[in-house]
């Protein structure tokens, strides 16, 4: 379980950030920067976990509590599917982060970021690889940004429901491959990678 030991020994106005949607089709890169100031309470901390650990309903309930919090502040970022055409998909995700963090009222001392990548900031950053597994500013920030993505993924499937991205938030599964080789892309489609690619291909014969 992931806990505060890291941001404890680092001290300071620290700020956890994750991002969710390297690996989908369709739809944007969504960073969440989440800053669980100095009172935590047992109750929260129990609550959080990697969110690829917890179920929909155990995600919910963290994200509603991080919503709720008092001196919780959390700020969003994301990178829309032009950019992560533009600048694929890792110079898309540090994009997003970095403008999360930035959407925070105030700059933290530190940032810490899951993974091995810093997105360019005006402070100190520390990768930590697993680190939603480890520290708990990142869990709390892999959970934000899951939930977020995930409602954002479901109202696009109300205007292109035969994807079913209300279900598979727009990663390549069997249902959302087949959907792609049926009636080919849509505009929220992923252009430069090499699965829809295909399908674009093969729609302009």
């Amino acid at each position: 379980m992931p806990d505060l030991e890291i941001e404890r020994r680092l001290g300071g106005h620290i700020a956890g950030v994750d991002e969710v949607g390297r690996g989908p089709l369709a739809g944007p890169v969504l960073a969440a920067a989440v800053s669980l100031g100095p009172n935590v309470s047992p109750e929260l901390a129990a609550l959080i976990d990697d969110s690829k650990k917890l179920s929909a309903s155990a995600r919910q309930s963290a994200f509603d509590a991080l919503r709720f919090h008092k001196g919780v502040q959390i700020a969003l970022g994301a990178a829309s599917v032009a950019e992560i055409t533009r600048l694929n998909i890792t110079g898309a995700s540090l994009l997003a982060m970095r403008r999360a963090v930035l959407r925070l009222p105030r700059l933290p001392d530190t940032v810490l970021v899951d993974g091995h990548l810093a997105p360019p900031l005006a402070c100190r950053v520390c990768c930590i690889v697993g680190g939603d597994a480890r520290s708990l500013s990142i869990a709390a920030a892999s959970i934000v940004a899951k939930v977020v993505r995930d409602r954002l993924m479901t109202k696009l499937a109300r205007r292109f429901p035969a994807y079913g991205w209300e279900r598979n938030a727009g990663y390549p599964t069997p249902e959302h491959r087949a959907a792609l080789a049926r009636i080919g892309p849509s505009p929220h489609h992923r252009p430069g990678f090499g699965s829809v690619r295909a399908f674009v291909e093969v729609s302009r014969l």
